[in-house]
This record gives structure tokens, sequence and C-alpha cells, in this order.
């Protein structure tokens, strides 16, 4: 159903009037906005910011990052779906924003059909990282602890729905263990509460906890993958550390208002395809453990978001996960 109504969005976009068409042939005329649903410091702002300059010099104007954190994403998807359908405001979206958010309230005030996708920007998987201080080494101790006080663990998250926090929602029930989830506004402050050991572990991103491992302020225990990741080398996959039906993969992309002229919509996968190519790019995202994974179309960027999907409500509704 998912992916009827974008092809449908798809479709009716490509039927735009004449006028759209002139008015895609100047664009972009002014600076573009790239809007994050978190806080500085987490995984969805480095992503925009680390394209953000080689996207301007592909599209010839600015690209200005917004972030507009809060409700899991949720209040940067809703500013972007009711933004003018000019090209000018894009949004940089997790499966929290398009699939998890939805899922978990009805009430929301958008729909994912709001957004029309472009392409898929990156892929990764996430990093088990617990507070230095707590004694834990590895997934298996981290599942005994737990086991030993149930509850007394709590795993920090960038939100309500998030990736982070549904990784923690499937982890406890593969694990049968019991931990407190504590949300916050975005990766940045999630991985702070877990350094101050206000909370003793967090699903982060590898861009929000990678940097702080290498410090020392974190003691990393595996990657949320099954097998191990050739971009962390340096920590098992959650075959080798102990839990091996556990598969945590996500993904960052980029969306426009329902409405915008495909014309448009196309330069901005043009441009976003050029950026993705540069090797510059490729390295920023490689040293936090993040590949670049651009769609061949916006038409199979579609397709993925119906199938993965399914995934992310299937585990909503599995786990009994519900918004604060």
């Amino acid at each position: 159903m998912r992916q009827a109504i974008w092809a449908a969005l798809l479709a009716v976009a490509a039927t735009a009037a004449p006028a759209g068409t002139a008015n895609a042939q100047a664009y972009p005329s002014r600076p573009v906005k790239l809007v994050v649903g978190f806080a500085p410091a987490g995984a969805a702002d480095y992503v925009a910011r680390a394209i953000s300059e080689p996207l301007g010099r592909a599209l010839g104007q600015s690209v200005i990052v917004e972030n507009r954190a809060g409700a899991g994403s949720s209040v940067a998807a809703e500013y972007v779906a009711k933004a003018a359908p000019d090209g000018y405001t894009l949004l940089i979206a997790s499966p929290a924003s398009i699939s998890v958010n939805p899922a978990l309230n009805p009430k929301l005030g958008y729909k994912p059909s709001d957004l029309v996708p472009i392409t898929k920007v990156s892929a990764s998987g996430l990093v088990v990282a617990v507070n230095p201080q707590i004694g834990i080494t590895s997934i298996r101790d981290l599942i005994a602890a737990a086991k030993k006080e149930p509850g007394k663990l709590n795993y920090a998250s960038s939100g309500n729905g998030s990736a982070p926090h549904l990784s923690g929602v499937l982890f406890t029930r593969l694990a049968g263990i019991q931990m407190v989830h504590v949300p916050f506004k975005g990766g940045g402050p999630a991985v702070q509460s877990v350094i101050a050991n206000d909370t003793q572990l967090t699903f982060g991103t590898p861009p929000s906890t990678l940097p702080l491992i290498k410090a020392g302020r974190l003691r990393g225990l595996a990657v949320t993958t099954k097998a191990r990741s050739p971009l962390v080398p340096d920590l098992p996959g959650m075959a080798e550390a102990g839990l091996p039906d556990y598969d945590m993969n996500f993904w960052y992309g980029f969306f426009v208002p329902v409405g915008t002229p495909p014309a448009v919509a196309k330069k901005i996968f043009d441009a976003t395809l050029v950026a993705l190519q540069e090797p510059g790019v490729k390295a920023a995202y490689a040293r936090e453990g993040t590949e670049t994974a651009a769609s061949r179309s916006s038409e199979e960027f579609a397709a993925f978001l119906a199938e993965d999907a399914k995934f992310w409500v299937r585990l909503v509704k599995e786990s009994g996960a519900t918004v604060d």
C-alpha cells in the first residue's frame, strides 16, 4: 500500500503544469535548506553537514543545515511536509520519520505520503557502547548484568521511535532482559548521558559513538549487524558477540514536500548522486563507520521504503513501544 502511494505521488508529479517546469529550469536561484530532525553532533547532523557543501556545489547554491529536534524527528518531518513544495526545503530522514513514528502515533501532524522520496544517502549499523566505569566489557557481560538485576540498566537513545530506541527494544526482546529506555533529542545528548553515567549504555549511531570510543570515554561492545563491519573492524558483529539472531541496520535519505515539481526533484536527485561520488564525502562517512548508499532512482528508493517499512512497523507492534 505504501509503495502504491509513493508511486502515485511520483506519477502525479510527472504531470505537473508547464509553469512548474519553467520554475524548475530556474531552480535553484537561492540557498536550499536541509532540515535535520535531531540535535547537533548526532548521526543525522553529521551525515547532513558532510554532504551539504558538495551538494551545494552540485546544485550551484549554498545548502544550509537547520536542526529542528523533537518528537523523535517528527517535528522536522512535519515542518518539511508543510513547507512550500519548491525544492528549497529538504528533509534528511531515517526510518523514524517515515515508518516508525507514524506507526507509534497516528495523531502526527503529517503522513509519510506528505513527503516524496528522493534518494537514500547513507547506511550503517549501530554501535552498542557503555560507560567504561560500569565493568561491562562484552555483549555477554551486558546480558548477564541485565539478567542479574532486571531494570537497573538504562539505555539512552536519540528519541522515541528512533533506530537506537528500537534497536534497544529488539535487543531486550531477543536477549530476554529488562532495561529502561531514556530518550533524548539527539544522539549527541544521548551519548553524553552515558559518559556522565546518568545512563549506562546506548545503541548509538557510529558518528555519535566511535570518536568517543577512540578517546576512551565510551567502551564499544559490538556493532548491531549480524557480521563484523569492515567500517568498524575493531568491534564484533552480533553473531560473534553472542546474540546471533540480532541484526539491525539503518539509513538516511532525502525527502521533499509532496507537490514538488518533478524536474526540481530530479535536479536534487542528480546533485545528490554527484555529491555522494566525491571522495571527500565517502571518506568522511567511512571515518564515522557509515557508507554512502545512493539509490539508482527515486522510484527505487520508494520501492525500498515500502519493504523497509514492514520491518519497522512489525517491530513497533511486536515490542509494544509507545510514544511518551
